[in-house]
């Protein structure tokens, strides 16, 4: 098989929020799938929530899709709930346990608005609860309802998101109410707004060498990606990342020091694709 797998955590919708569904429903919006399916990837949904453990549900994967959606539990990042928090308990017990998992294991990660949010905490990092209650922060959208803005980001040179957009990524598209506020373990800012807020990071070690490969940004590239090819390079970036290391684990000489004629190591079954089955907006 030529196509790698990427990991994606579903949102959970309630009964009701599907026409003719009377049981909740698991769904992940289809701009995630097709940008995923444009740079040569295949979505595999996971759904919330699991009590496998975060390297046996990621074992089958070859890249791993963090997603938008509610807020992050204060409780998990040391904070009072706040009036303004959206909260999906059952996405953070999953997507905390299984980021934090992908980066110790190195699986390639790309981690969108939520996502990215979701990557900081799991990493011991805090976030800013409610944006307009911070001084001189510009708007960011309104979210989980209302309008999305289109702002720049600030890109630092020699990282990877500059290798895939530049010193200025110019059409943003935003939609959030909390951001990162204390960086966790392991990441590093890469990109800014004006405003200061930190909007993309990536995972670093202690002398400054890339663990593996994950990225997360607090935009939402997914909307724009059908038109913007900078936007699309993102998923394309996970996808590349992801199909090496696919056929890094698939290769007759994985499993360096085995002998020749010797059984090659095994490699975790595959799951069927899901098939995504229409749906009210989330």
């Amino acid at each position: 098989m030529s196509t790698p797998l990427v990991a994606v955590p579903a949102y959970r919708l309630g009964p009701g929020r599907v026409s003719g569904w009377t049981d909740a429903s698991h769904a992940v919006p289809a701009q995630y799938v097709a940008a995923l399916a444009r740079a040569g990837g295949r979505a595999l949904v996971l759904a919330a929530p699991d009590p496998a453990p975060a390297s046996e549900i990621l074992a089958p994967f070859d890249g791993l899709l963090l997603i938008g959606g509610g807020d992050v539990e204060a409780h998990r990042y040391g904070r009072q709930p706040h009036p303004a928090e959206y909260l999906e308990p059952d996405r953070d017990e999953l997507e905390l346990a299984i980021a934090t998992e992908a980066v110790r294991s190195g699986l390639p990660t790309l981690a969108i608005c939520r996502g990215v949010q979701v990557l900081n905490v799991a990493l011991g990092g805090s976030l800013h609860q409610h944006l307009p209650d911070v001084p001189s922060m510009a708007e960011h959208g309104q979210a989980p309802v209302g309008d999305a803005i289109d702002h720049s980001v600030r890109v630092a040179e020699g990282t990877a998101l500059s290798e895939i957009g530049g010193p200025v990524l110019a059409a943003c598209n935003s939609q959030h109410h909390q951001g990162i506020d204390r960086l966790g373990a392991g990441l590093t800012a890469v990109g800014w707004t004006e405003d200061g807020l930190i909007e993309a990071v990536e995972t670093v070690g202690p002398e400054g060498w890339r663990l593996g490969w994950a990225l997360g940004v607090q935009w939402h590239p997914e909307r724009t990606a059908a038109t913007d090819p900078t936007q699309q390079a993102l998923f394309g970036a996970l996808v590349d990342r992801a199909r090496a290391r696919m056929h890094a684990r698939t290769s007759p000489a994985a499993g360096s020091g085995r002998a020749v004629g010797s059984a090659p190591p095994a490699v975790p079954p595959r799951p069927r694709a899901l098939r995504l089955l229409p749906r009210s907006r989330p």
